[in-house]
């Protein structure tokens, strides 16, 4: 019996939107095991304008924004900050493309709960839904 074997020139390589589409999948993989959580914002018509990922941890919350694997966007601002989408105050900020933003992102220290603790700070919120999906991220005041 004679199997079939598959050479390495019949492999379909894939075209350049599949390893696009698997880098991004990749990221927000990433992302989500270090607990990240997704929102979509929408424009007045409905439709999604990018992709954004929230973690609020110890002192801080980490933001990114994807609005093409080639335009991403990534925060790091303290956690009493009002608007996690539009903040006054950053403490650390990185554009560029997904795979090195994403990088660069992860590679940040965590914040302990303890300092947050002892700083008085609070990361505490809720993302409320809005009209045609939109969402905003409210910060707990109490």
């Amino acid at each position: 019996m004679v199997s079939s074997m598959t050479s390495p020139a019949e492999i379909d390589a894939g075209t350049p939107e599949d390893a696009a589409a698997a880098e991004v999948e990749n990221a927000l993989g990433r992302l989500i095991e270090r607990g990240y959580k997704f929102v979509h914002p929408r424009d007045a018509q409905g439709e999604i304008i990018s992709v954004v990922g929230v973690r609020v941890h110890g002192t801080v919350v980490d933001v990114v924004r994807l609005d093409a694997e080639d335009e991403v966007t990534a925060m790091r601002m303290p956690a009493d900050e009002v608007d996690v989408l539009a903040p006054t105050t950053l403490l650390w900020r990185r554009e560029g493309h997904i795979r090195e933003v994403v990088d660069a992102l992860l590679e940040l220290p965590d914040s302990s709960a303890s300092q947050s603790l002892s700083r008085g700070a609070t990361g505490r919120g809720c993302w409320v839904s809005g009209p045609r999906g939109r969402a905003k991220w409210l910060r707990a005041t109490a």
